[in-house]
């Protein structure tokens, strides 16, 4: 019979010394505790209508983007998400202006 990671019944099947330190309270490595977790994650955010979005931005302007949301009290997140919302409203304004 072969251990699995995922078994919780049979997590002790093989050890041979006592462990030391704090007792384990999830039978999965730390590993696939967080690949679970990134999963929910994904999961929460497509049921909620958000979609992930990576882009690469010099230092510069990712630390003048600190200081603005910081100062706003806002997240570096939700400051992008406010510019790029305020440019998208501007454009169709600019669109609807022309029309």
């Amino acid at each position: 019979m072969a251990k699995q990671d995922s078994d919780c019944i049979t997590l002790d099947l093989f050890a041979t010394m006592p462990k030391v330190g704090r007792p384990r309270t999830n039978p999965l490595s730390r590993e696939q505790q967080l690949r679970i977790n990134k999963r929910n994650q994904l999961k929460r955010d497509k049921s909620s209508g958000l979609k992930r979005v990576e882009l690469k931005l010099h230092t510069d302007l990712v630390n003048a983007l600190e200081r603005e949301a910081k100062q706003k009290g806002l997240s570096r997140g939700q400051l992008i998400e406010l510019i790029l919302n305020d440019y998208i409203e501007a454009d169709i304004d600019v669109d609807n202006a022309e029309i």
